[in-house]
C-alpha cells in the first residue's frame, strides 16, 4: 500500500522535492544539493534522498519504508537514455518510480497538464510544449557546454572568457572583469586552478555577477541581452504560430525578465506550478494507469 507520493525537481544547482499523500494533498518540502544525472547516477539517488528525508522532518512525520512510497522524478540529464536507464535500476526500492525530464515535469507544474509552453531558465536551459492533442516536443536541453543557451552556465562561461581576455590585456580590464576574476580567485594563477574544477554549477553561480554589473558594463549586459534573444528563439521554435501561453520557470527566469524581447513578454503568464509539483502530477497519472 502507498501511503506518500513524492514529486522532485532535480537539477545542476540543487534538488527541491514535495511531500504529498496519495490524493495529491500537499505535506510538506524538502531542499538539497544537486542531482542532476551529469553528477552522477549515485550522488543524484543521494541528494534526492536527502530532500525526502528533510521533507518529512518538516512535515513531522516518521518516514515508511520506501516500499510504501511512490516518487515522481524530473531530472536535467534524462536526454542521456543510458545515464537514464541506470537511475532507474539503481532506484533504491521506491514502490513506483515515475521519471522524465525536468522539462516535461515543469511543463505539467507550469499549465496544471493543460497545452502550453515553457522555458525553463536555471543553471542550464530547456523548453517544452504541450499541445492539446497530447503530442509535446523539446526545444534546447542539450547540455551544458554545447547548449543550455541563456542557463546560468552558459553566462557564466561566457563571462569567464571576458575575464580571461582582460586578465591578458586583449580587451580593457574593468569593475565588472574585476568582479569575475575575484570570484575565481582572484589572480591568474588561481583562476586556472578555478577553472580545472570548474562544473556546471560553479559557473552557474557567476550569472549573478553578471547580473549585477549589466546596468553598468557594456559587456555584461550584452551577455544578458543575448541571453534573452536566446529564451525568445527557444519559445518561437516551440510554439511558431504564437497561439499557447508561455510560462517562464526556473531560478533565472524572473532576473532575466527584463531582457526579454517585448513580443515574447506578451504571450507570458505566470505559472501555476513548479517542476516538484509536476513531478507529483506525474507519479499520480502513472499510479492511475496501474492495473489495481
Amino acid at each position: 500500500m502507498i501511503e506518500y507520493i513524492i514529486g522532485v525537481d532535480g537539477g545542476g544547482s540543487g534538488t527541491r522535492v514535495r511531500l504529498a499523500r496519495p490524493d495529491g494533498q500537499e505535506l510538506a518540502q524538502g531542499h538539497s544539493g544537486p542531482s542532476g544525472l551529469a553528477h552522477g547516477i549515485a550522488h543524484a539517488w543521494t541528494a534526492v534522498a536527502q530532500a525526502v528525508e528533510l521533507a518529512f522532518v518538516e512535515a513531522g512525520l516518521a518516514q515508511p519504508p520506501l516500499q510504501r512510497m511512490a516518487i515522481g522524478l524530473g531530472l536535467a540529464g534524462v536526454h542521456n537514455k543510458q545515464w537514464a536507464a541506470s537511475f532507474i535500476e539503481h532506484h533504491p526500492g521506491y514502490a513506483h518510480v515515475a521519471l522524465e525530464s525536468d522539462a516535461l515535469t515543469t511543463l505539467l507544474g507550469a499549465h496544471g497538464g493543460q497545452a502550453g509552453a515553457i522555458v525553463a531558465i536555471g543553471t542550464g536551459s530547456v523548453g517544452e510544449v504541450l499541445h492539446a492533442d497530447g503530442s509535446r516536443r523539446e526545444v534546447g536541453g542539450w547540455g551544458f557546454p554545447s547548449g543550455d543557451e541563456a542557463g546560468g552556465a552558459w553566462i557564466g562561461m561566457r563571462a569567464v572568457n571576458h575575464a580571461q581576455q582582460a586578465v591578458d590585456g586583449r580587451v580593457p580590464a574593468s569593475g565588472f572583469s574585476t568582479a569575475i576574476v575575484n570570484a575565481c580567485g582572484g589572480d591568474r594563477d588561481a583562476m586556472q586552478a578555478w577553472l580545472a574544477a570548474a562544473t556546471q554549477t560553479t559557473y552557474a553561480q557567476l550569472a549573478r555577477v553578471v547580473l549585477d554589473h549589466a546596468a553598468s558594463d557594456a559587456m555584461a549586459h550584452g551577455l544578458l541581452t543575448e541571453a534573452g534573444r536566446q529564451v525568445a528563439l527557444i519559445a518561437s521554435a516551440l510554439d511558431p504560430h504564437g497561439g499557447l501561453p508561455v510560462a517562464l520557470c526556473g531560478g533565472l527566469a524572473a532576473p532575466l525578465r527584463a531582457w526579454l524581447p517585448d513580443a515574447l513578454l506578451q504571450k507570458v503568464v505566470p505559472a501555476q506550478g513548479d517542476s516538484a509539483a509536476g513531478a507529483l502530477r506525474l507519479v499520480r497519472q502513472r499510479l492511475e494507469g496501474l492495473p489495481s
